[in-house]
Formats: C-alpha cells, structure tokens, sequence
C-alpha cells in the first residue's frame, strides 16, 4: 500500500455504477471498501449494524469514530459517500490528501432515468438477468433540474475544495467502469500491488437501452432538453451555472408577465393556482421546467415583466413541512428521514401514518421534537443533509441572485393585498382575490402554539426573523 494514503473515499450519486465499482475494487487484494458508511439510514449496507466495531448509533453519535476506525484498519479501506450523506465529516475528508479521492460520474440524464426506473420496480441491483424487472420513467423536467442542481453543487464544492488545497482526484466515468486497464490503472494510483485479471461479473446493468426508450414521455423529455449542452450533461464538474437557482421551479405566466421565484415553504401550488387565474388556465398550463436558455428568452420576450418570491414565517413552515412530509407515511411523505427521526430523534409519530389515538397533545410534542431535530441539522450536528424545505429562506433567496435577484419579497400574511396590487401593475385590472392558505391537517399550528415553541423556532431560524422582520407567528394570526 502506497504511504501516500491512508484510505479512500469513492465520491459518486445513486445510480451512476458505484455498485459495480466497489466490486472491483474489493477484488483488489488489500484494499475493501466499507459501502455507504455514513448513509444517515443505514451503515455500510441496508440490514447491516456496524462497520469496524463501530455501531450505527455510535457513527451517529460521533462520525469521526468511524472516520478514525477506517483510516486505522488492516490494508486500505474506504467507502462509497453521496451529496446527501452525513455532511460532518466532508471537510474533514476533502482536507487530508491522505484520503485518495475517486471521483465517479454519469450523465445526468441517464442516473436520472435509471434512478426514475428503479424506485418503481424496487430493484437497485441485478445479478441474475433472469429476474430482471422491466418499467420506464416518466421524465419530469422540475424534478430533473432539481437533480441536477444537486449533483453539481456537490460536485463543484468538492471540486473547488480540492482546488483550493492543492489535491487531485481519480475521476472515473460510468463508461470507464467496463475497462480493466482503467480498473488497473486505478490500484497504480492508490499504491497497492494487486492487480485485476478480469472485471467482477456478478452485478449485470440494469437498463441496457438508450435512454429515449426508457421513458414513457420521451417527447416531453426532448423539448425540456432542447436548451440543455448535451457536453456539460456529461460532465458534470464543469456544468453551468455553478451554483445556480433551480430554474425549472420558476413558474411564469402565458400572457401575464409574470415570474413567481418559489422559496419551498409549501406556498408555491397556493400562489401558482393564482397565477393561473390571471390568464384563465390551470396550474399546470402555466410555464414551468425552464432551463437557463427558456428562462432569458422568456424575459426577452416580455418586456416590463415583474418577479416575485414569497416568503413564510419559519413556524408555519416547519409546522407546513412536518404535517405533509414527516407526519404520513403515505406517497410524496419524506419516509428515510422519518424513520430515521423516530429511530434517532424519538419523534413520538405513529410508525404506519396517523391513527385515531393521535392526539393534539402527542402532535404538539412530536412538532416540538422535529424543531429539535431542524435546530441540530442546520447547525450541522446531524447526519442528514439540511433539505431545501427546512433549509433558511434567506439562505434559499440568495441563490437567486446569479440569474437575477426578485423584484420583490412579498409574505404570506400580505399575499391577499401584493398580490392583486402586482397584477393591476402587470395590466390585469380584476384580478381574483388570493384565497387564505388552507389549515395544516390533521392538527393546525393554531391549536398546538405557544411561547415555547415561538421561542424555539425563533433559534432555529434567527437569520429568517432578522432579515424578514418576522415577530411572533400570534402576532401574524392577529393582524
């Protein structure tokens, strides 16, 4: 082993080959890598209980123990790490030049499709051909820019950080991974004798098909593309814009020129319901799924359009959040986090969905535990990746400003008020009224609020209040 490195970390995404990477890299006399070994749902490999003598609570407790027992081990060793794995310990493995990074890509598109397809079959790998389970995705253009937003911020953190401290990685294609010389020449690189004399054969690819006949819409998918460079979709690092706004979330009117800039905060089918009103269509006639290209053509062809962002106050939100995403256990509800909450964090939630012993008391402790739970994540205290719908709607506008900052910041309480007054702006001189937001089910945030959760949330969120000029959610209610 090459005194150069004293472990290694394969820095990939879901469905991009990392399965069949770590295959041959365990062929590897003296070398093993440990699988997901900081997936804030399981350790190593679904059902697993520990890596190297160190539990799944113990790596929750203090991820650096895991770090250590890995970069102590017998040989070489060292694991497979995501965008959304445990963020506590990437500084620390990005800074050592003694952790070998092996950087492994894939087009986009294709992880995406593949990703798409394995949710509906359940089937993550294969290696049997004969048990093979067929479907195709339905390309959905949001979702898919969300996608790639997320690979490419990581992937140009990790970039930029290797940059800033003098490191070169092992970058590996997808394409790469069925060459054994590539395979060899990345044990030259990691400094151990072993070589392959073939590739590993027990994972077969899932999905052998070109991507246009693995999607049900691939129409659809085509005209979403069109403005895409189909060079940077396969390379990733240099994709454009480096850190971006998620621009397919932009919803813009067909006649009205109109740009609603959604924060996640659950507000945005409320406000783009009224947008559609505006120019008598649905929701979903509205234009939405815009790359970068669509969206400067949009604005080129409407002069004096205006731009909008809709901010909430941060109780509401979390409170919005926790009933649609963590409280269910249905379609759409965030189920890993959840059961990871209540495993962790003991949030007191029925484990099938809500049931009729739940009560308003057990909620109002539940909520007040998931406030706990935000107060440790996006203080970077916890496994989990901070999401967008949790994260700070400051930090969230602030992305906006590469491809242009909102006209205006409007909140929940004034929307009944902004927005007819934006619309007689835009020309639209009746505009309907805004209706009130609809009560979070099954309990409203109004039968469960008091002092001490304001006062949680208020040191959760302190930049949101500070800079949104948030009082007390009451006060809000009150007006």
């Amino acid at each position: 082993m090459s005194a150069d490195f004293t472990s290694f970390v394969v820095l990939a995404e879901m469905r991009t080959g990392s399965n069949f990477l770590e295959a041959n890299l365990n062929a590897l006399r003296g070398v093993s890598c440990l699988g997901e070994a900081f997936n804030p749902h399981f350790i190593g490999y679904p059902n697993q209980e520990s890596i190297l003598e160190v539990s799944r609570e113990a790596r929750d407790d203090d991820p650096h123990a895991l770090v250590d027992a890995i970069q102590a081990a017998e040989g070489l060793c060292g694991f497979r790490y995501f965008h959304d794995h445990d963020p506590r310990i990437l500084e620390r493995i990005l800074n050592d030049p003694q952790v070998a990074k092996i950087i492994l890509t894939r087009n986009p598109l294709d992880s995406y499709v593949s990703w798409k397809i394995a949710r509906t079959t359940g089937q993550w790998k294969l290696t049997n051909v004969k048990r093979r389970k067929e479907a195709k995705a339905v390309f959905d253009a949001e979702e898919f820019g969300a996608h790639v937003d997320g690979l490419q911020e990581f992937q140009i953190a990790v970039l930029n950080q290797l940059q800033r401290t003098g490191q070169t990685a092992f970058y590996v294609a997808y394409e790469d991974l069925q060459s054994l010389e590539v395979m060899n020449g990345l044990a030259t690189w990691l400094g151990v004798d072993a070589r392959l004399d073939a590739l590993d054969d027990s994972l077969k690819r899932q999905n052998p098909a070109p991507v246009i006949a693995k999607v049900e819409n691939p129409e659809e998918m085509t005209e979403a593309l069109a403005g895409m460079d189909r060079f940077n979709l396969t390379r990733t690092p240099n994709f454009e814009p480096r850190r971006g706004p998620s621009v397919p979330g932009y919803v813009a009117g067909v006649v009205t020129p109109i740009l609603y800039m959604p924060v996640r905060n659950g507000l945005e089918a409320h406000v783009s319901e009224w947008i559609g009103g505006l120019d008598k269509v649905p929701a979903e006639g509205l234009i939405t799924g815009m790359n970068q290209k669509q969206l400067r053509q949009w604005r080129h062809a409407n002069p004096g359009h205006r731009s909008f962002t809709v901010v909430r106050h941060p109780l509401a939100r979390a409170h919005h959040v926790f009933c649609t995403k963590i409280l269910p256990n249905g379609p759409g509800s965030m189920k890993h986090i959840r059961n990871t909450l209540r495993r962790q964090f003991h949030l007191d939630i029925p484990q099938d969905g809500i049931d009729v012993g739940y009560s308003r008391e057990r909620h109002r402790q539940a909520f007040e535990q998931f406030l706990t739970f935000l107060k440790s994540n996006l203080a970077g205290q916890t496994a989990i990746r901070v999401d967008a719908r949790w994260a700070s709607q400051a930090q969230s506008i602030s992305r906006f400003a590469e491809l242009g900052a909102p006209d205006l910041i409007l909140r929940e309480e004034d929307l009944a008020t902004d927005l007819p007054w934006l619309a007689r702006k835009l020309g639209r001189m009746s505009p309907a009224e805004v209706p009130p937001v609809p009560a979070d089910q099954p309990i409203a945030l109004a039968e469960i609020y008091d002092d001490a959760l304001e006062v949680l949330c208020r040191s959760i969120y302190t930049r949101d209040y500070l800079t949104f000029g948030f009082d007390s959610w009451s006060s809000r209610v009150e007006r």
